[in-house]
């Protein structure tokens, strides 16, 4: 039994009905001072609605919130914050047009003398803040000019800058190092030191463990295990969730590659950030068909940037790129997909997904020419490829006409998935493509994967988990400060081998003619 202090936060018997559905069922659910719970479920499993209700930004239908015995009832979240109780999102909630500064501040901004924005103050907290978190971003950086990573160093900047007794931690570490999710876990052992509760949902099962004292599972609604950290393992937590081992979450991958699909020559790519330097720097690589390659590096390697210059979003500063021989370089973004090139973009929400519109019509934007019948759209076509795409990739919905809001984020990564594969690719790019999701999600995405490879394609996908690099790829291509520093058989490497080529754990070997 772990040694934190009484229940500081509790639900008894709270459900929550949308229409029809029941999201919760009479879900009993406690928090303890100074302890770290670690809440585990699929994507629908009602994590997400279980905290929204803790953290006042929805209500109960039935049940009760309890703070130190007493029951409670939010009428916001800001009610919620008052009563200290603090949540960071999964789906970052930042204005991107404000500077850090003004984002952690929003709502709640310091005056000096005379009633003044004490403009002064709040800078100096906010460094301190980021200092705190070993993340050197500039104060009056404004946000939507930081990458994803360092916009979720805001997020929980924010949040651990509230005088807060309860804090919910929706997915903290999605876009982070690993060595940033060191530092993260340091400041959360600060914080519980401090008698902070904190509840941590992450479908990284193995990283939330390291970091639990407490773990809880849902299931479609209903809390169905709880117990001490140190006596569950991920088989525990696996075979809770989802009912199977997780030896059984990554596909064989075949081993032979054919012709080569993907061929790069001396890339080099501009830091959007920091003109002065290359993101990518004099970059070699071949992606065979049949393979599926994974990139691996810390934050500001260059993976996002290789992909997104490879698929058109980022301009080339020198260097070719070729798809089944073809020059693509000076190739528009269309013509690329046209061509057999199309990427997964990391952020769904911001550049997957079109809000507005119904998982049917996200799902064609990209192959809308190869659905068209003259000027029109052929609307029996375009049904037949989107009722096919959202079997094919497993998509939970009601239709193809509800809106994309309405589904989990696994959901919603497939549809992005599925509109990527309605281009009919050569060569699928994917960056980070099990980011925020769970890990019934994560096995069928990296079966996708695995089925394109089967079927010819040229598979190359980023991403910042060890477990994914080493287990669902066919080669881990190393990245670091923009370069190519080591090709690794992930049959034949370990996660410390794998930490030190990328330089996690020590300098990696210099960029010598790694064989490409």
């Amino acid at each position: 039994m772990n040694t934190a202090g009484p229940v500081v936060m509790r639900t008894r018997a709270v459900s929550k009905v949308y229409g029809g559905t029941h999201a919760l069922t009479e879900v009993d659910f406690s928090i303890r001072t100074g302890a770290v719970t670690a809440l585990f479920g699929e994507n629908g499993a009602g994590k997400s609605t279980l905290m929204k209700i803790l953290a006042g930004v929805e209500t109960p239908s039935s049940g009760v919130i309890e703070m130190d015995g007493t029951p409670v009832t939010f009428r916001s979240a800001a009610d919620a914050v008052r009563h200290g109780v603090a949540i960071i999102h999964q789906e970052l909630n930042l204005c991107p047009n404000l500077s850090v500064t003004d984002n952690l501040f929003l709502g709640r901004e310091r005056t000096g003398r005379g009633g003044l924005l004490d403009s002064r103050g709040q800078r100096r907290i906010t460094a301190a803040l980021l200092d705190r978190l070993e993340e050197p971003i500039d104060p009056d950086t404004l946000v939507g000019d930081l990458r994803l990573g360092q916009q979720q160093i805001v997020e929980i900047a924010r949040a651990i800058s509230l005088d807060t007794r309860v804090l919910i931690m929706d997915e903290p570490t999605s876009a982070l190092s690993a060595s940033e999710v060191e530092v993260l876990f340091r400041v959360i052992r600060e914080l519980t030191g401090n008698g902070v509760a904190i509840v941590y949902i992450s479908h990284h099962l193995e990283e939330a463990l390291e970091i639990a004292d407490d773990v809880a599972v849902l299931r479609d609604g209903t809390l169905i295990a709880t117990d001490d950290a140190a006596n569950v393992d991920l088989n525990w937590i696996v075979a809770n969730m989802v009912g199977r081992s997780p030896d059984d979450l990554y596909p064989k991958l075949t081993t032979s590659a054919g012709e080569p699909l993907l061929q790069i020559r001396g890339l080099s790519v501009v830091d959007a950030t920091n003109p002065a330097r290359l993101a990518v720097d004099s970059l070699d690589l071949t992606v065979h068909a049949g393979e599926v390659v994974c990139l691996y590096g810390l934050m500001g390697a260059g993976r996002t940037e290789l992909l997104e210059a490879l698929a058109g979003r980022l301009p080339l500063h020198a260097g070719s790129v070729a798809v089944a021989g073809r020059d693509v370089a000076s190739a528009g973004i269309a013509e690329r997909i046209s061509l057999g090139l199309v990427l997964v973009p990391e952020d769904r929400q911001r550049d997957g997904l079109v809000q507005t519109m119904s998982v049917g019509e996200n799902l064609t934007l990209a192959a809308i020419r190869r659905l068209r019948l003259g000027p029109l759209i052929a609307r029996a076509k375009e049904a037949s490829a989107v009722g096919r795409t959202i079997a094919s990739v497993t998509v939970k919905a009601a239709g193809a006409g509800v809106a994309i809001t309405s589904l989990s984020g696994g959901n919603q990564q497939k549809v992005v998935i599925g509109k990527a594969l309605l281009t009919e690719p050569q060569v699928l790019l994917l960056d980070e493509p099990t980011r925020g999701i769970d890990v019934g999600a994560k096995a069928d995405i990296f079966t996708l994967m695995a089925d394109q490879a089967r079927q010819g394609v040229a598979v190359l996908f980023a991403t910042s988990e060890l477990g994914e690099a080493l287990n669902a790829a066919t080669r881990v291509v190393v990245m670091y400060r923009g370069r190519v520093v080591q090709i690794l058989d992930p049959a034949t490497t370990s996660k410390e081998q794998l930490m030190a080529a990328s330089g996690e754990a020590e300098p990696p070997p210099p960029s010598n003619g790694a064989t490409v």
